[in-house]
C-alpha cells in the first residue's frame, strides 16, 4: 500500500527546469481565469473603469482600467493582480483604452512591482538596471515586453509612469507558467572577480538578486540562479547581449572562503515538501581552474522555526577531467521532508561556478527514513529524538501506542478518495463519448469536431454529399472528393437547415440578391452556409472556378446538391495536435505502410521530457532533449556539433485514447514530413513508431519565431550602433524574404498549400537561417492574430486571401497572398498587426470588397522601410484575381537580386 501510494505521488512530481522562452502561455487576463476579485487597484476614475476592465482585448465597461485623475510624474497608482500561485513571470502585454474607437488614453511606460508573499514587495528591473518598461505608443495596439530578467512571484503590480500630467488606461496580459519548485528564497555567500591572467575580469556575482546583501553574503531573495539561463561552456561567454564576462555565473575561489573548503547554501520552499533530487548546473572549465562541486551534504528543517536534523544526504560526484562542458549534476535527495534545506558544496579545484539551481519535490509529504522515536525520560519531561536507520522494528523499538490508527486511516481515507477520482474519469470519459456520438443521430449530415486544446481551433469535417441516383460521381478516380476546412463554432452553422430557416425569403430577382450581397457579413454568413449544403458553386459553373456574383444568386444556393466545390485532387492533413497546416496531394497518401516511412526508428528511451508546447484533442507536442541524435543520424545531419550532448528537439507525440482515424492521420503526417528536405523547412528528424505512443522528432529553433525576433529589433543606424541596441539592416531583411520565399517555392513545386504562412511562423536556428513551421496557431502568445469566435482562435483572417475567407479556398496563389502580408510584417519589424486600425469583423467586410471588387477594398500601407519595388510586389500578391498573383518561383527570382546589394 505504501508502494501504490508512493507511485501515485511520485507522478506528480515537478519538474524544477524552466526554460524562459517556451514559458510563454497566458495566465487568464483576457479569458477571464484570474478573477475579478483578484484585480485590485490603488484607485479608479468610475466604476466603469475599475481594475476589472483591464483585460487585455475585451472592452467591457468603458474599456479598461484608469486611475483617478491626472497622473503626475511624482504619482506611484498601481493595478495589481493575485496570480493564485507563485508563478514564473516572462511577458507583459499592455493596451490603452480604445472603447470601439470612444477612448485614446494609454501607458507610455510602467514599473513593476512584485511580491511572492503579499508583504515584501520588490521593483523589477532589467539586466543593465534599468526599471522603467516602454509601454504604448496608440490605444488600440497591444506591446508585449519580454522580462529579462524573469521574476518568480504571485502578486505583481503594474505603475503607469508619466513625464507630464496626463490621463492614462491600461488593459493587461501576464505570460508565463507555474513554479512549480515551490523555491522562494536562497542564500548564499557573494560571487566573487576573477582575473586571470591574458582573460578579461569576470564578474561572478548575482546582478538579479532581489533579497538583501549583507557582510558579503546574499540573504531571503532569488535571482540568476533561478531565471532559466543555463551558462555557456566558457564562462567567459554569454547568452545575454551588453553584459559582462562571467555573467551567466555565480562563482566562488576557494581561498577567499576560509579554510572551510566549501560553498554553503540555504534554501527555503513555500511548504513543506518530499524531495527527490536537486540539479545544479556547474561549470567544468577545468583548464582554468574550475571544476564541479566534488561533494555535497544537506542538511534537512522540516519547520523554519525547527532546528536541522543531525542526518544530512551526502553525494559524491564523479570529476571529469576530459570534458571541459558546463553540465548539469543530479544530487539525489532520498525522499526527505523539509521546508528548508542547507546544502555545502565541496570545492574540487580553485573555482566552483553554478548558473542554475532547480529542486525536484512533491507537495504532498511522506514520512521520511527520519523517524521520530521517543528518548528516556528526564526529570525536566524533555524528549530526545534520534534518527533510526534500521529498516525493520527490533524487539527493542517502542510500541506505537496511538499514531498506527490515525495513520492507517488515513491512508484508507486516500484510498477512497483515489478509487472516487478514477471512476468519475472513467464516467466522463463515458459521457464524452455519448456526447461526441449525439450530433450524429441529429445532423442531416455527418459532422466532426476535433479541438485543439492550445489554440482551441475549431474544425468541422464535413463528409462529401453523395451523388443523386442516376448521377455519376464526379471528381477523377480513386480520388477523395472530401476537402476539409475551418468553420465558425456556432450552433448555426452545425445545422444547415436550421441557417436556412432564419434566413429571409429571397426572390429570385437580381435586386434581392444585390441587396443581400451588399452587406459583407451576410455574404460570410450565406456562403458558409452554401458551403455546408454542398451545392452553390457548382451550380453557378464553380469547380474550381470562382463564382459569378452577377449570374449567380443566392436562391440557387439552396436548390443545388451538385458534389462540393473544393478541389477534389488535394486532402489536407490537420494534424492530431491541431497545428499542421500542409495540404498534400491525395495520392501521396494511399496505402500507407512502415516501409513507406523514410524516417529512421530512434530509441525512446533517449528522449528526456523537458516542457509541454501544445496540445490537441488526440496529440501533444512536447519539447525534449535527444540523447546522442547527432550521433544517431550520421553524416548530413542537418543539426548543429554538441560534442556528444544531448540537443533539444520537438516532439508530437499521439496519445493514447487517440481514434484509429487519427492513427492513420499521424502516419500520413509523417510520411508526408519525412518527404520535407529543404534548407528552409523545418525537418523531419526520426520517428518512435515501432510502439505505442506513437512520436515525430523534428528540429528545434533556438532562437525562436522571426516574429519576436523583429519586434525586439530597430532598424539599423549611426544610434543603435553606439548605444548597442539589438538591430537589422535592409539587407537583413531582403535576405529574410528571400529564405521564405525559397522555401514557400519549394512547398509550392510540391503542390503543398500551408495556409497559415506568417512571421510567428517562421523559426530561426542559432545560425539565423529561417525554417517554415506550422506552430503559431498552438501558442497562446498569437491568439489575438487567429480571429474568435465565442472566445475561440479559429482562423488567421488577417493574413488570408479574400477567397479563402469567403469562399474556403485555400491554393498556393492564396499561400502568395499571405506572403505578402509576411513581407509587410518583416518590413514594420512586426511593430503592428496586419490592419491594425480594422477590428476582425472590419477586416471581414474588407474581403467582401475584394468579393464585389468595386475598387473600395482597403490594402496594407507601404512601410517606411519598404523600397517601392518591393512594395509593389506586395501588392501583386494581393491582386484580387488569382490569375494576376505572382508564383513563388517569380516572387524568389524577383527578391533574390536584391541581397547583399
Amino acid at each position: 500500500m505504501h508502494l501504490f501510494l508512493l507511485l501515485i505521488l511520485q507522478a506528480t512530481a515537478a519538474f524544477g527546469q524552466i526554460d524562459p522562452a517556451h514559458c510563454r502561455y497566458a495566465l487568464g487576463m483576457e479569458d477571464g481565469r484570474i478573477k475579478d476579485d483578484d484585480i485590485t487597484a490603488s484607485s479608479q476614475w468610475y466604476e466603469t473603469t475599475g481594475p476589472q476592465y483591464a483585460r487585455l482585448n475585451c472592452e467591457e465597461g468603458d474599456g479598461a482600467w484608469c486611475p483617478e485623475g491626472q497622473l503626475e510624474p511624482s504619482d506611484s497608482q498601481y493595478l495589481q493582480v493575485d496570480l493564485g500561485r507563485l508563478t514564473f513571470l516572462t511577458v507583459v502585454g499592455t493596451q490603452g483604452r480604445y472603447a470601439r474607437n470612444s477612448g485614446n488614453e494609454f501607458a507610455r511606460a510602467y514599473r513593476l512591482n512584485y511580491s511572492r508573499d503579499g508583504l515584501l514587495w520588490k521593483s523589477w528591473k532589467n539586466r543593465l538596471g534599468n526599471a522603467v518598461i516602454e509601454g504604448n505608443k496608440n490605444a488600440y495596439a497591444s506591446v508585449i515586453n519580454d522580462l529579462h530578467p524573469p521574476i518568480v512571484t504571485r502578486y505583481i503590480r503594474l505603475i503607469p509612469v508619466t513625464k507630464v500630467s496626463t490621463t492614462v488606461c491600461m488593459r493587461v496580459e501576464l505570460y508565463g507558467c507555474p513554479w512549480e519548485d515551490g523555491l522562494i528564497s536562497y542564500s548564499a555567500p557573494e560571487g566573487q572577480l576573477m582575473m586571470p591572467p591574458g582573460y578579461p575580469i569576470a564578474s561572478l556575482n548575482d546582478s538579479t538578486y532581489d533579497g538583501v546583501h549583507e557582510r558579503r553574503r546574499l540573504f531571503g531573495g532569488m535571482g540568476q540562479l533561478t531565471d532559466g539561463v543555463i551558462g555557456l561552456d566558457d564562462f567567459l561567454l554569454t547568452r545575454q547581449h551588453n553584459v559582462w564576462p562571467g555573467y551567466d555565473y555565480l562563482g566562488w575561489r576557494n581561498d577567499s572562503l576560509g579554510t572551510q573548503g566549501y560553498v554553503e547554501m540555504e534554501f527555503v520552499f513555500d511548504k513543506q515538501r518530499n524531495f527527490t533530487s536537486l540539479k545544479v548546473h556547474s561549470n567544468n572549465m577545468f583548464s582554468r581552474g574550475v571544476k564541479i562541486f566534488s561533494s555535497v551534504s544537506c542538511w534537512f528543517k522540516p519547520r523554519l522555526i525547527a532546528g536541522w536534523e543531525a542526518e544530512p544526504v551526502t553525494f559524491n560526484t564523479v570529476l571529469d577531467d576530459r570534458n571541459p562542458s558546463a553540465r548539469y549534476v543530479t544530487v539525489p535527495l532520498k525522499r526527505r521532508a523539509a521546508k528548508s534545506l542547507r546544502c555545502r558544496f565541496y570545492f574540487a579545484d580553485v573555482w566552483m561556478m553554478f548558473s542554475e539551481v532547480s529542486f525536484q519535490s512533491e507537495d504532498t509529504v511522506l514520512p521520511t527514513q527520519n523517524t521520530v522515536v521517543r528518548g528516556e525520560h528526564h526529570e525536566n519531561h524533555t524528549m530526545t529524538t534520534t534518527p533510526k536507520t534500521a529498516a525493520s522494528p527490533s524487539a527493542s523499538d517502542p510500541p506505537d501506542d496511538g499514531n498506527t490508527p490515525i495513520l492507517i486511516g488515513c491512508l484508507v481515507t486516500i484510498i477512497l478518495l483515489l478509487v472516487i477520482i478514477i471512476f468519475l474519469i472513467l464516467w466522463c470519459q463515458y459521457v464524452c463519448k455519448v456526447l461526441e456520438k449525439a450530433p450524429r443521430r441529429i445532423l442531416d449530415e455527418e459532422v466532426t469536431v476535433r479541438l485543439s486544446s492550445c489554440s482551441d481551433t475549431i474544425i468541422l469535417q464535413t463528409p462529401p454529399v453523395p451523388p443523386r441516383s442516376g448521377h455519376a460521381p464526379t471528381g477523377p478516380p480513386n480520388t477523395d472528393p472530401h476537402y476539409e476546412r475551418v468553420f465558425l463554432l456556432d450552433p448555426q452553422y452545425q445545422n444547415p437547415a436550421v441557417l436556412r430557416n432564419k434566413l429571409p425569403e429571397l426572390s429570385q430577382s437580381a435586386e434581392a440578391s444585390a441587396l443581400l450581397l451588399g452587406n459583407p457579413l451576410y455574404d460570410l454568413l450565406l456562403l458558409t452556409s452554401c458551403h455546408m449544403t454542398s451545392g452553390w458553386l457548382r451550380a453557378c459553373g464553380g469547380g474550381y472556378a470562382e463564382p459569378d456574383v452577377t449570374q449567380c444568386t443566392p436562391h440557387q444556393c439552396f436548390h443545388s446538391n451538385a458534389p462540393h466545390y473544393a478541389e477534389t485532387d488535394i486532402v489536407r492533413l490537420q494534424g492530431v495536435t491541431g497545428s499542421n497546416m500542409y495540404a498534400v496531394p491525395a495520392l501521396t497518401v494511399d496505402s500507407l505502410t512502415r516501409k513507406d516511412i523514410s524516417a529512421a526508428e530512434f530509441p525512446r528511451q533517449q528522449l528526456i521530457f523537458r516542457e509541454k508546447l501544445g496540445e490537441g484533442q488526440f496529440g501533444e507536442v512536447h519539447l525534449c532533449e535527444a540523447e546522442g541524435l547527432p550521433e544517431f543520424l550520421g553524416e548530413g545531419s542537418p543539426l548543429p556539433d554538441r560534442d556528444g550532448r544531448s540537443v533539444l528537439v520537438a516532439v508530437k507525440q499521439l496519445r493514447a485514447d487517440a481514434t484509429s482515424q487519427a492513427r492513420n492521420d499521424f502516419l500520413k503526417e509523417i510520411k508526408i514530413m519525412s518527404r520535407l528536405n529543404d534548407p528552409n523547412i523545418i525537418r523531419l528528424l526520426c520517428v518512435c513508431v515501432s510502439s505505442d505512443p506513437l512520436c515525430m522528432v523534428t528540429e528545434y529553433m533556438e532562437n525562436g519565431d522571426l516574429n519576436m525576433f523583429l519586434s525586439q529589433r530597430e532598424i539599423e543606424s549611426t544610434l543603435t550602433h553606439a548605444n548597442n541596441i539589438p538591430s537589422v539592416s535592409l539587407s537583413d531583411l531582403l535576405h529574410m524574404s528571400v529564405q521564405i520565399s525559397s522555401g514557400m517555392k519549394y512547398l509550392a513545386s510540391l503542390n503543398f498549400v500551408h495556409r497559415d504562412l506568417a512571421t510567428r511562423n517562421c523559426l530561426l536556428d542559432r545560425r539565423l537561417t529561417i525554417k517554415i513551421a506550422d506552430f503559431g496557431m498552438s501558442r497562446n502568445l498569437y491568439s489575438s492574430d487567429y480571429y474568435r469566435i465565442q472566445g475561440r482562435a479559429v482562423l488567421p483572417i488577417r493574413w488570408m486571401a479574400w477567397e479563402s475567407i469567403l469562399l474556403g479556398k485555400f491554393t498556393t496563389a492564396s499561400d502568395v497572398w499571405a506572403f505578402g502580408v509576411t513581407l509587410w510584417e518583416i518590413f514594420t519589424l512586426c511593430k503592428e498587426q496586419p490592419y491594425s486600425l480594422l477590428s476582425d469583423e472590419q477586416v471581414i467586410e474588407n474581403t467582401g470588397e475584394f468579393f464585389r471588387n468595386q475598387g473600395r477594398q482597403i490594402f496594407l500601407y507601404g512601410p517606411p522601410l519598404c523600397p517601392p519595388s518591393l512594395f509593389e510586389l506586395m501588392m501583386r500578391c494581393w491582386s484580387r484575381d488569382i490569375s494576376d498573383r505572382p508564383t513563388f518561383e517569380g516572387l524568389y527570382q524577383a527578391l533574390r537580386p536584391h541581397v547583399n546589394q
